[in-house]
């Protein structure tokens, strides 16, 4: 069995509900997964836009989440002590829900399942994660979805 990644709240390549963005509660949508690969020691969660005009933005990072938890919940706020926030790009360790300036994007929920847990502390860069996972991605799953904000 391979790593899937999948939501109650969002159908892949459907549409991102309003609540999850920044048109509404800003609220992280719920996500869960299974078929983690042997030797599964954390993961990784990085949300990010592609379609971003300025690059690919980044919209929420987690790392070192243990391999016995399998879900994060809607909104979730309390997270286990291990886990760890890297710096999104809006500078905060926090989801910052899709918020496209100008038309419809695409959102990207990966996880990555690492065969350690990475010696970086919260407020890490992406940029510094990627470099800690190279050499210890067991395997990956993706969740794309869009959003377009509602014309005003």
């Amino acid at each position: 069995m391979s790593l899937t990644l999948k939501s109650l709240a969002i159908i892949a390549g459907g549409l991102i509900p309003q609540k999850f963005t920044c048109d509404g509660e800003d609220f992280s949508p719920h996500l869960s997964w299974e078929g983690a690969p042997a030797g599964t020691s954390s993961y990784v969660l990085i949300m990010d836009d592609p379609d971003a005009p300025v690059g690919t933005w980044d919209h929420w990072i987690l790392f070192n989440i243990p391999p016995h938890i399998q879900s994060l919940e809607e909104g979730v706020q309390h997270f286990h002590p291990d886990v760890r926030f890297g710096r999104n790009s809006w500078g905060r360790l926090k989801y910052g829900g899709p918020c496209p300036p100008d038309r419809e994007h695409t959102y990207v929920f990966k996880l990555y399942a690492l065969d350690t847990a990475l010696p970086l502390e919260s407020g890490a860069s992406k940029k510094d994660i990627e470099s800690d996972m190279d050499g210890h991605i067991l395997e990956m799953a993706a969740l794309k979805a869009r959003y377009d904000r509602p014309r005003r």
